[in-house]
């Protein structure tokens, strides 16, 4: 079975992410792509949900926004983790397999099902530590 293709305002969407160097909120794609149609906050929502089903977008929850998978060590299903830059605000994706098996560890022997893991790591990345001050 062959997926879907993307619709118009899905491709916007996933477009405008992936040429962000940082996370963007639904309000900030909404302003960039007003020119090319996309007028309603709804449609933006809806291209964003269709996307993060897909695995091809993720939400950042302490930022509220949004960020295109790196898909570099992105696994499917899997958790993601982010490392957020107070500083510059960029967002870079990883995924570790042994911390995901361990939160797995720990929502078992707390008896809970987990359907959903994200974790997010804010600091300065290493580019704006090495910055001169």
């Amino acid at each position: 079975m062959t997926a879907k293709p993307l619709t118009t305002n899905q491709q916007l969407v996933l477009g405008v992410l992936k040429q962000s160097p940082s996370p963007l909120s639904a309000y900030d794609i909404l302003h960039k792509l007003r020119n090319k149609g996309i007028k309603a906050p709804l449609q933006v929502y809806r291209a964003l949900e269709v996307l993060i089903d897909l695995g091809v977008t993720h939400r950042l929850e302490s930022l509220n926004a949004f960020v295109a998978c790196s898909g570099k060590n992105c696994v499917q299903g899997s958790m993601s983790g982010f490392m957020i830059c107070n500083s510059c605000g960029r967002a870079e994706e990883f995924c570790d397999s042994q911390l995901h098996e361990k939160l797995q560890h720990i929502a078992s022997d707390h008896r809970f099902m987990p359907s959903h893991s994200v974790v997010e790591i804010s600091g300065i990345c290493a580019r704006c530590s090495t910055l001169p001050g």
